[in-house]
C-alpha cells in the first residue's frame, strides 16, 4: 500500500499522470503548464513525477523525473549534463576554524577558478588535471565522439577540468549539528557539457521537423530521438561521457580545496561519510517491472538507504539524506530548495541590504552580482524538506560558514 503524499497535478485529458510532492509549497502556473506538456508526451510514463523544489525550465520543468519508453529528449536533460553535488565529512570541529575565515575563501578562490569565461578557467594547467583526463579514459572517449560529431568543440575540456562555473554552482564549509566540519560543493560538466547538450538539442529539433507522428509535440523543446536511431546512440554515449566528466570535475575541486584546507587547518583526515551525485541526467533504470529511461532534471537518486544531498541556498541550511525507495517518485527526491524568482526578478527585488542580513553568518560575497542567488530568490528549504518526507530522511542538517560563488 501506497503512503505517498503526492497531489494528482494532471488534467482529465492528460494522458499521462502527473504526481507531485508538491504540499505547502508554491507551483508557478507556467511550470504547471509545462508539466502538461510533458505528460502530453505518448512515450513518456508511466507518470510523471514532480519534486517540491518545481520551477519553470527550458522544454523540460526543473525539480522533474520523466520516465520514457524507447525515446530520450536531449532538451529534458539540459545542457548542465551531469550537474550534482558533492560532500565528505572531516575530523575538524568548528573550534579548528579560524576567527576569520576570509582567507580561507580567498584561497579556495585563488586555487579553484570561478566564474563563466576565461576568468573561470585554469591559466596554467595543472600537472593533476591532465593525470587525471589520461588515466580515467576521458580525453580519448571525447575524441570518439568528436570524429562522429565534429562541430562539438572539445577545447576546454581540460581548461575546464576542476572549475566551478558561475550561476548556482557553490564551494561551501558548513557545519552539522554536532559542529563537524564539511566540504560541500556543486557543479556539472562545464562548457563541453554544454556545448553537447546543446548540440544534441538541435539536431532533436531538427529531427523532429522531418518526423511523420501521430501524435502532437507541443514545445519543440520536447523533441526526441528513438531507440534504434544512430542519433539515439550517439546522444546516450555523450551524454554519459559528459555525466562522467562532471563527476570527475567535482572530484579534482574537492580534492583542491581539502588542499587547502590542510595548507591552513590543523591535521585532519576524512570520515567514511562521503556523497556524490548528479541531479541533472539520464539512466536506464528498472521500475514496475519495466526498462525505463528515467531523466531527472533537478532531482536525486533516492533509492532506500542511498545517500544524497539537498542543499538550500546561500544563508539557508543544506541536507544529507537517505533515501527511502519510494516507488511513486521512481526513488527520487528533491535536488535543492528551488527557485521562488526568476534570475532577473531576484535582482530587481532583493536589495543589497537584505542579501548582507540573509547571509550575515556566512563568509561569502556580499555584492550586486549574487543577489539572482540570495536566499530570498529561493523557496523556503524547511517547506520542500516536509513535502518530501516520505521521499527521504534526514542524516545530517549542515549550515554554511563559507560559500564561493562564481
Amino acid at each position: 500500500m501506497s503512503t505517498s503524499s503526492f497531489q494528482l497535478l494532471h488534467a482529465e485529458s492528460t494522458p499521462t499522470p502527473i504526481k507531485g510532492w508538491v504540499d505547502g509549497v508554491p507551483l508557478e502556473p507556467e511550470a504547471h503548464r509545462q508539466l502538461q506538456n510533458i505528460a502530453m508526451i505518448p512515450f513518456v510514463g508511466p507518470w510523471v513525477a514532480v519534486m517540491p523544489d518545481v520551477h519553470l525550465g527550458k522544454g523540460a520543468t526543473v525539480g522533474s523525473v520523466i520516465p520514457t519508453r524507447g525515446a530520450i529528449i536531449p532538451a529534458a536533460v539540459g545542457v548542465d549534463i551531469g550537474c550534482g553535488m558533492a560532500a565528505v565529512r572531516t575530523t575538524l570541529q568548528a573550534k579548528d576554524l579560524p576567527e576569520s575565515l576570509a582567507y580561507l575563501r580567498s584561497s579556495i578562490e585563488r586555487s579553484v577558478p570561478v566564474g563563466n569565461g576565461a576568468g573561470g578557467e585554469h591559466r596554467r594547467l595543472p600537472d593533476s588535471i591532465e593525470t587525471q583526463l589520461s588515466q580515467s579514459g576521458l580525453f580519448a572517449r571525447l575524441e570518439a565522439i568528436k570524429r562522429k560529431h565534429r562541430q562539438i568543440r572539445i577545447d576546454k575540456v581540460d581548461r575546464q577540468l576542476g572549475t566551478l562555473g558561475g550561476g548556482n554552482h557553490f564551494i561551501e564549509i558548513c557545519l552539522d549539528e554536532s559542529d563537524a566540519v564539511w566540504v560541500m560543493l556543486h557543479s556539472g560538466s562545464r562548457g563541453t557539457g554544454n556545448l553537447i547538450g546543446t548540440y544534441f538539442i538541435e539536431r532533436a529539433r531538427e529531427k523532429l521537423m522531418t518526423r511523420t507522428l501521430g501524435f502532437h509535440v507541443p514545445d519543440r523543446d520536447l523533441a526526441f530521438f528513438m531507440e534504434g536511431e544512430p542519433l539515439f546512440d550517439d546522444y546516450v554515449e555523450a551524454v554519459s561521457w559528459a555525466q562522467d566528466y562532471a563527476r570527475a570535475n567535482r572530484e579534482a575541486m574537492m580534492a583542491r580545496v581539502l588542499h587547502e584546507m590542510r595548507r591552513q587547518l590543523p591535521r585532519f583526515q576524512l570520515e567514511k561519510m562521503a556523497v556524490n551525485c548528479h541531479h541533472n541526467y539520464v539512466q536506464r533504470e528498472e521500475h514496475f517491472g519495466e526498462s525505463l529511461l528515467v531523466t531527472r532534471k533537478g532531482a536525486v537518486s533516492a533509492r532506500a538507504g542511498e545517500l544524497g544531498i539537498i542543499p538550500g541556498s546561500m544563508g539557508a541550511k543544506s541536507y544529507i539524506v537517505r533515501g527511502k525507495g519510494n516507488p511513486d517518485s521512481f526513488c527520487s527526491c528533491s535536488h535543492g530548495a528551488g527557485r521562488a524568482m526568476s534570475r532577473g526578478a531576484a535582482k530587481q527585488r532583493i536589495t543589497l541590504k537584505q542579501h548582507r542580513e540573509a547571509t550575515a553568518h556566512v563568509e561569502c560575497r556580499k555584492d550586486q552580482g549574487v543577489l539572482d542567488e540570495s536566499p530570498a530568490a529561493y523557496k523556503d528549504i524547511d517547506a520542500v524538506m516536509a513535502a518530501q518526507r516520505d521521499l527521504v530522511e534526514v542524516v545530517h542538517t549542515l549550515r554554511q560558514v563559507v560559500c564561493v560563488k562564481g
